[in-house]
């Protein structure tokens, strides 16, 4: 069932909060120019047991702004055990500054086994089937009992299918969702990606998608490698056909929270607040 709840905590439009971007929003806090920037995400691989200047930016933008955390080492489809540890520094954070939401990527980021992992620093696509669907499904329930709450997953970009896969993407997201009970960080760049990389109707895709887990989504640009190849890099604006998938989105979900990813080649506040402004003017457009 869709959590009412912690959709209700955040709400517009957000942005990824990277150090660039801090003093600037801070300079800007109060003024009409970032009225539309309602929250702000972070990956807490990067916050937690920070201190100093950085914990004390952290501590303003939570006086001031909803949070949401956006993980990137969990490495749910992984082979060796889940870090408890970590995730238990993950529920104390959580509480700590009163984050109300976690997600992850449908994906695995390491490699090993019994005890003994390393970082690909890189999100791996898992195989699509039926074994990968208990298997992440386990593993999405116990992170969810150890946090006490419930996750969203991210469905994540990938640039080659396993060959073992007997089932497409969105068969293999849905049973996941459904056998873990869980919510869904939609994002739309990746979508796009993938149909591009994988010759599939984005729009088709978009439309099975269901819409009661959707708890907020991504928005962002990729690089073009080559005609039937793109690279998920959060370093370029938004295309038009993505802006086509979150116009469709909205129409068919409802203008859920969305939250604009840009990680490198990052402009100015200003500049990044048109693209800011225009995924609030879809969400109103939509309402």
């Amino acid at each position: 069932m869709f959590n009412q709840s912690i959709n209700n905590s955040i709400n517009g439009v957000g942005v990824g909060l990277k150090r660039e971007l801090i003093p600037q929003i801070q300079a800007a806090f109060g003024d009409i120019s970032i009225a539309n920037l309602n929250f702000v995400e972070i990956a807490p691989e990067n916050w937690i047991d920070i201190g100093g200047k950085a914990a004390k930016q952290l501590d303003w933008f939570a006086e001031r702004y909803p949070i949401v955390c956006h993980g990137l080492c969990l490495s749910l489809g992984g082979l060796a055990p889940l870090d408890t540890k970590f995730l238990t520094q993950v529920k104390q954070f959580l509480s700590q500054y009163h984050i109300p939401l976690y997600t992850e990527h449908l994906s695995y980021s390491t490699d090993g086994y019994k005890g003994e992992q390393g970082y690909l620093y890189d999100l791996l696509p898992i195989p699509f089937t039926e074994e990968a669907v208990h298997y992440v499904a386990k593993r999405i329930r116990q992170t969810q009992d150890i946090l006490g709450q419930r996750i969203a997953i991210e469905n994540a970009s990938f640039y080659v299918q396993a060959p073992i896969s007997t089932m497409d993407e969105l068969t293999f997201i849905k049973a996941v969702l459904t056998e873990a009970d869980c919510l869904l960080h939609l994002d739309i760049n990746n979508i796009y990606v993938n149909s591009v990389n994988f010759g599939f109707d984005a729009h088709e895709f978009l439309r099975g998608i269901p819409g009661e887990r959707i708890i907020y989504a991504h928005m962002a640009g990729h690089y073009q490698q080559a005609p039937d190849l793109l690279i998920d890099t959060h370093g370029t604006d938004v295309i038009d056909p993505v802006w086509a998938l979150l116009e469709e989105a909205y129409q068919l979900f409802g203008a859920f929270p969305t939250c604009l990813e840009r990680d490198n080649n990052i402009p100015p506040l200003p500049v990044l607040m048109r693209e800011v402004n225009k995924i609030a003017d879809y969400q109103r457009h939509a309402k």
